[in-house]
């Protein structure tokens, strides 16, 4: 920062809520270094235990991270509203966006119809009392799940997949626990799980999923959940295995202190077998969202499991929320219902491996090693993200910087091909030839 923001406060509390306050107006951006502990103690005239603590309830909160050497940072996005002009930057005038991970609006199945057709069957209105989780999508998603392997006896629904699993971490967590995520994985994610008090334990990720080295490792550290992505990993675009998802299996077994959340948000868009690690542990749940293959504005994920789990999830929700909107379950329902809106899901998923495989073809003939087995994005390690990230900027092109989607792996760019167009491919990977002379690492395990 060309000034630097002054943090006042001449107590603990107050001085995290100066720092709160330069995030929440944009003046403490994101990433942005914080004084070190005893330079600030001196400045403010207080003790350095006193600015020590001020930093542990940031962290706490989620609103900061310490790394290392590289001291004391604002998170890439802390769990505070800020003012527009603090958002994510938007990309350069002409700039054509790669970053969002979003799917293809024109790939997405349309509305309209099943929503007029919704208003002239739904009914009268409901009240407080008849409004749960309707019986007819209940029994659709049980059907759709158990012929994917899914043991669906219990079902519930939750505002989508990062609300369901929000919930069940804290049906079964308490804050400073510590939960395995995958590394690199969904931002989202790392993102929630430091907003809740809780501690990441990194596991690295290769094509098929979580490696078992990795989870075993995360186990021994004191590990109380997994998160576990089954298909069309975020960023990477890895898949659980057969292979994998035995291995897994056996090493879990027996694990009665361990949550087992899987994370299904590509569902019908995943042209690969799901392998399901679901009851591997007597605490368990598989979440799966609508977003992706029907829309990002349908907030609504399937979640089934354990009985004592789902129990503590739908009960909480009771209490709380109360339910997902049963016009938005009906809308679901009808969109699940129509053959031409499966064609559609189904063409949408075929696009997306197409646009994929396109790019990756592109960067192998380049002799660029990049990942992305499923999915609508590509996984690039780098040598420098920042250089990376600049130079695909100023040849017209935005991408995600891998920081978003790491703890412990190695730097790299993450590139979404959802929108990408058969004329664009080329030019990327040449952009990102001439961005990455040298080549970086092989590969994205940490």
């Amino acid at each position: 920062m060309a000034v630097r923001y002054q943090i006042t406060g001449g107590s603990s509390a107050a001085i995290s809520a100066s720092v709160e306050t330069g995030i929440r107006t944009g003046a403490l951006a994101a990433d942005s270094a914080l004084p070190a502990v005893r330079a600030l103690a001196a400045e403010l005239a207080v003790s350095p235990a006193t600015v020590a603590k001020a930093y542990q309830e940031l962290r706490r909160r989620g609103l900061v991270v310490t790394a290392g050497r590289h001291g004391t940072r604002v998170r890439p996005r802390p769990p505070v509203a800020t003012r527009r002009a603090a958002l994510r930057p938007a990309p350069a005038p002409g700039a054509r966006d790669l970053s969002q991970g979003q799917p293809d609006p024109r790939l997405l199945p349309p509305l309209g119809p099943h929503l007029a057709a919704l208003a002239a069957e739904i009914g009268p209105p409901v009240g407080y009392a008849s409004s749960a989780v309707l019986p007819e999508l209940a029994e659709a998603a049980r059907v759709r799940l158990t012929a994917d392997g899914v043991p669906a006896d219990e079902i519930t629904v939750a505002g989508g997949a990062l609300d369901g699993i929000e919930r069940l971490l804290a049906a079964h967590l308490r804050p400073g626990d510590a939960v395995a995520v995958e590394d690199p994985g969904w931002a989202n994610l790392l993102d929630l799980v430091a907003a809740a008090g809780l501690r990441p334990i990194g596991v690295p990720v290769d094509s098929d999923g979580p490696t078992v080295a990795g989870v075993r490792d995360a186990l021994a550290l004191g590990a109380r959940a997994l998160v576990v992505t089954s298909r069309a990993q975020n960023p990477t675009g890895a898949a659980v295995g057969a292979d994998r998802a035995a291995a897994l299996r056996d090493l879990l077994a027996g694990r009665p202190d361990l949550l087992l959340i899987e994370d299904d948000h590509a569902a019908e868009l995943a042209h690969v077998p799901l392998h399901p690690l679901a009851g591997a542990t007597p605490a368990w749940a598989f979440v799966r969202s609508v977003s992706k293959p029907f829309g990002p504005d349908l907030r609504l994920a399937v979640l089934t499991g354990d009985e004592a789990t789902v129990s503590r999830v739908a009960g909480r929700a009771r209490v709380g929320a109360g339910w997902v909107s049963t016009v938005l379950q009906r809308l679901v329902l009808s969109l699940w219902r129509d053959p031409a809106t499966a064609e559609l899901v189904r063409r949408a998923g075929q696009e997306y491996e197409r646009r994929r495989s396109a790019l990756l073809a592109a960067l192998t003939a380049r002799g660029l090693t990049a990942h992305g087995r499923t999915g609508i994005n590509v996984w690039l390690p780098v040598p420098d993200e920042t250089v990376a990230v600049t130079a695909l900027r100023d040849a017209g092109w935005s991408v995600a910087p891998g920081a978003l989607f790491r703890i412990g792996a190695e730097p790299a760019v993450r590139i979404t091909v959802s929108t990408l167009d058969d004329a664009e491919v080329d030019p990327l990977a040449d952009a990102v030839a001439a961005a990455l002379r040298p080549t970086g690492p092989d590969g994205f395990t940490a």
